[in-house]
């Protein structure tokens, strides 16, 4: 038994240490925009609202979707995904994070 709580202890520990996250498959993760609070209209939104749908920005994509010419996605590209398949990755403390299916991504933005 001592051994399961030592390596209980080891697994916390290392997790501590880790300092990337790099999804795998045909995934990117993403570092979803702040909460809007109001509208651009003015209306102030309540907190517990569902958006289906979430800005953000992509952190890091996967060796997969890198490699692929067929999926138009690139770290620093800012999309629209749809979270109800986005993973949250507790990783930073702030909770933006998630790994996203590359089919959940809708709509990346594109300067002219």
């Amino acid at each position: 038994m001592a051994k399961v709580n030592d390596n209980k202890n080891q697994n916390s520990k290392a997790s501590d240490l880790f300092e990337t996250v790099e999804p795998i498959g045909m995934r990117v993760l993403i570092r979803k925009d702040e909460d809007k609070k109001q509208t651009k209209g003015g209306i102030q939104l309540p907190d517990n609202i569902e958006i289906p749908t979430i800005t953000g920005w992509i952190v890091s994509v996967s060796a997969e979707v890198e490699m692929s010419s067929e999926v138009p996605l690139n770290q620093y590209d800012k999309v629209l995904f749809n979270p109800k398949g986005a993973i949250p990755v507790d990783f930073e403390g702030d909770n933006r994070l998630f790994v996203v299916e590359v089919e959940n991504v809708v709509a990346v933005f594109r300067k002219s």
